[in-house]
């Protein structure tokens, strides 16, 4: 889940929510296509 902040950075966040009912952040990237291109090597790594 990628979400764009104020301040211009995509934020990549779990699919899921943690305990405390918030997702956790797996990191800030200057661009989306970073920021996707990040969410698939989560998910490939999450398979393995």
């Amino acid at each position: 889940m990628i979400r764009k902040l104020k301040s211009g950075e995509y934020r990549l966040y779990s699919r899921k929510k943690g305990s405390d009912g918030k997702r956790r952040n797996l990191g800030t990237f200057s661009s989306r296509d970073a920021a996707e291109k990040h969410e698939r090597e989560v998910q490939y790594f999450k398979r393995g």
